[in-house]
């Protein structure tokens, strides 16, 4: 039997950066099962809605079943409400469904943890939803993930209020990489995605190409 501590480990760097002008998100690309690297391209970074996104750490098969989850209930919503529901409502379901999942009766734990930021006619709003299914917003950046306590590193140090979405680029890259460099679990790459007034772009993906040629 797996241990519970050997489940927790959510091998991968995520992290996003609340700017003056929207929110970056990013993420590297390789996906691990435990010390076998499982895929060297993957995304972890998806759009939700036309103006919100989410990064995703955990076990695949639950980040799949609640992203499908999420992106239907929220359909439903607008369709049966006649609204969009704004970025606060549509962060506390996707935390109500993870609070559910993770309390199933289950030989393997369902283990997810998700940044959602979005914006809405309100403003810019940043999440970081929890595996047990707790919700805190934060108003400057956040990192999930393996590699997180090495990108936190680099954010503490070099993170400004009010920074531009391209410092923010610039930052968000800084910190996956130094986590590329000392976390095994991170790698082969990154993707970074921008939510601005217009909606929500991948504004880089780069690909890491670690083969030796004889």
């Amino acid at each position: 039997m797996v241990k519970d501590m050997e489940i927790m480990k959510t091998g991968t760097t995520t992290l996003a950066i609340k700017c003056k002008e929207g929110i970056v998100l990013a993420a590297d690309k390789r996906a691990t099962a435990g010390n076998f690297i499982a895929n060297k391209n993957v995304d972890k970074i998806f759009e939700i809605t036309k103006n919100m996104a989410i990064t995703t750490a955990g076990s695949v098969s639950d980040i799949q079943f609640l992203l499908k989850l999420i992106k239907a209930e929220l359909r439903l919503k607008r369709i049966r409400t006649g609204r969009t529901l704004n970025v606060k409502e549509a962060a506390n379901l996707l935390a109500g469904m993870v609070y559910q999942n993770i309390r199933q009766l289950s030989a393997i734990p369902g283990i997810s943890h998700f940044l959602f930021a979005g914006y809405d006619n309100s403003g810019f709003y940043l999440y970081d939803l929890y595996p047990d299914g707790s919700l805190t917003e934060t108003d400057d950046f956040v990192s999930s993930g393996s590699g997180s306590v090495i990108a936190y590193g680099v954010l503490e140090s070099q993170y400004k209020k009010g920074m531009s979405i391209d410092e923010g680029i610039k930052l968000a890259i800084k910190s996956v990489n130094a986590a590329l460099q000392r976390d095994s679990a991170s790698g082969n790459g990154l993707d970074v995605v921008v939510i601005n007034g217009k909606g929500v772009k991948k504004v880089l993906t780069k690909e890491l190409n670690t083969t030796i040629e004889a």
